[in-house]
């Protein structure tokens, strides 16, 4: 294969033009380096700028026997859209979607049809003028996000009612396991049959009402979820990404299907609904206040975020840019900021001094220039509690839980108060900034910073006890300890910032032995990616779906090699 590279970059610069063809090692960096996590070389990175593209430099790279990573915006945190290492047994292509960024409206924006490269922002933005909004708005982890990466991570979000990013509807291209490409349109949209007219009349959106069909039995979001949620004495989490129920073609793919694009549900903006915010040094009343919600109430929270106290201190300093960056300039210029910042370490590293966190570094010490950030009230209940939640609640159903509140937090060590306006969007906002926190504190303080174990878990949803206590030994190996998470849903992300000199494995393996007593599951929402072994009910499906590991090989620490092959024993 090594012989016939030219041959395939000349081909792939022909199909997608030269400027768009990265195969240097500084161009190509920001697409071979997770945000959080996985790295490795790639051939090449090709950026098709069309769907029609996009199909030729899949038969392009499958007639040259490449394996082929198809990438999005890569905010992934588990190194599922990047290479790991260098153990391929032939060369890597990925091919970044991001400049196809088409969004068709359907049904008067009922439902969306999105492309590979459409951004969580953008629909927001298109749905907004129609008073709906898409499956995830802002969410735990990074901004610009793509629709089509969080249907095959089978993403969660924040908002409760609407589970897992979910589709039964979607035109893919698979690979057989004789490494034949077909192009297989469940998309409910008639567009005819041959591939390169289908995709460029959806490119295009070339269709018409009449062309969309809604076929029986088919789903464009997870419609059982409100009420798989509320089955509090069930001994398995509510979500997570190996859950055999929500695993159907595209939904759950990570990268096994090369996705042309995906089918979706949008949903009615709330209007009228207000926030609480949570304090308590109690974790038992916050576990009592969601199994009588889930249990009584008649209607289900639209969000309930939860910060733990040192979660909060560390995006309080460490998150503070993200935090002024989306009130000062809003969330649509900041995909553009990353990617700037993403050029600016690609240049630095290529002088010998990117992975010292520079411009980390220097975006902490600028934030730290402004003033106070944080509103008083939530400044207070951080000094006197431990523990806080956020529950945004519909218009008709605010009454209840002030109600609830009065009664269940009297006399007890707990208070709570009613948001303004401003204080909701700087809670969430606050909320929103812990996730990236840990990366920051870490590339601030390398000097004591060994890495961080990152986990997102979901437990049962007859689980109690929600909190962990860990062993002499993970406790004196962690500087700190981030806990934040969809909390009506049991899903915690889990950071924990290592001290230098610690076996990061040894570290992580106790820490899953103890989840695995806990009859947890993990990952909740971040997909496996590189870091995490495939259960046995998600290697299955990786395997129907790509039967010669031709697409995304490697990830669920699977075989890199062809066919599943392992490498020969010397």
């Amino acid at each position: 294969m090594k012989g016939d590279m030219p041959a395939l970059l000349a081909r792939l610069r022909r199909i997608a033009g030269k400027r768009h063809v990265l195969t240097h090692d500084r161009q190509t960096h920001r697409f071979r380096f997770g945000y959080r996590f996985g790295s490795g070389k790639v051939a090449a990175v090709v950026r098709p700028g069309t769907l029609v593209e996009q199909w030729r430099l899949l038969q392009a790279c499958t007639d040259a026997g490449a394996a082929i990573i198809m990438q999005a915006a890569n905010t992934g945190l588990t190194g599922g859209s990047t290479p790991h290492g260098d153990n391929y047994d032939r060369p890597v292509v990925i091919i970044n979607t991001t400049r196809i960024k088409g969004i068709h409206l359907i049904d008067g924006g009922r439902q969306v049809i999105c492309l590979p490269g459409a951004t969580l922002h953008a629909l927001e933005r298109r749905l907004r003028p129609l008073g709906r909004e898409p499956h995830s708005v802002i969410g735990s982890s990074c901004l610009g996000a793509s629709v089509m990466g969080g249907v095959c991570n089978n993403s969660g979000g924040s908002l409760v009612r609407r589970g897992p990013a979910y589709t039964e509807f979607a035109l893919y291209a698979q690979l057989d396991s004789d490494g034949r490409l077909s192009l297989i349109n469940h998309l409910g949209l008639t567009l005819g049959d041959d591939p390169e007219t289908l995709l460029d009349r959806l490119d295009r959106g070339a269709f018409s009402e009449a062309d969309v069909g809604q076929e029986a039995g088919r789903h464009a979001s997870d419609k059982d979820y409100a009420y798989h949620i509320r089955d509090i004495e069930a001994d398995t989490p509510a979500r997570f990404n190996a859950d055999p129920r929500k695993l159907h073609e595209a939904s759950g793919s990570a990268g096994k299907l090369a996705l042309f694009a995906v089918r979706l549900d949008s949903f009615a903006k709330e209007q009228g609904s207000g926030v609480f915010y949570i304090g308590t040094n109690d974790a038992s009343l916050l576990t009592k206040l969601r199994r009588d919600m889930l249990h009584d109430f008649g209607g289900l929270p639209i969000a309930a975020e939860y910060v733990h106290r040192t979660a909060f201190d560390i995006a309080a300093q460490y998150g503070k840019d993200l935090f002024l960056a989306v009130r000062l300039l809003g969330t649509d210029r900041l995909p553009a900021l990353f990617a700037f910042k993403a050029r600016v370490d690609g240049w630095l590293d290529a002088l010998g001094i990117g992975r010292r966190g520079l411009t980390d570094r220097w975006l902490n010490r600028i934030a730290q220039i402004f003033p106070q950030h944080l509103p008083a009230r939530m400044r207070d209940w951080r000094d006197r509690y431990e523990h806080h939640l956020m529950l945004r609640m519909a218009a008709e159903d605010l009454a209840a839980m002030r109600t609830y509140l009065r009664q269940s937090f009297d006399d007890r060590d707990s208070d709570y108060f009613e948001c303004s306006a401003e204080e909701a969007d700087k809670a969430f906002l606050h909320r929103f900034a812990v996730a990236g926190a840990a990366v920051r504190y870490r590339e601030v303080h390398r000097d004591r910073v060994e890495d961080i174990v990152a986990l997102d878990i979901a437990l049962p949803r007859n689980a109690r006890v929600w909190t962990e206590t860990l062993p002499p030994a993970i406790e004196a190996a962690s500087i700190a300890k981030l806990y934040y998470g969809h909390f009506f849903c049991h899903v915690f992300h889990q950071d924990y910032v290592v001290r230098k000199g610690t076996d990061i494995h040894a570290f992580e393996a106790h820490l899953l032995q103890l989840l695995d007593e806990r009859g947890a599951e993990y990952p909740a929402e971040h997909n496996v990616g590189h870091l995490y072994p495939a259960k046995p009910a998600l290697a299955d499906f990786y395997r129907k779906l790509d039967p010669s590991n031709r697409m995304n090989p490697g990830i669920g620490q699977m075989s890199m090699r062809s066919d599943y092959r392992d490498r020969p024993k010397v």
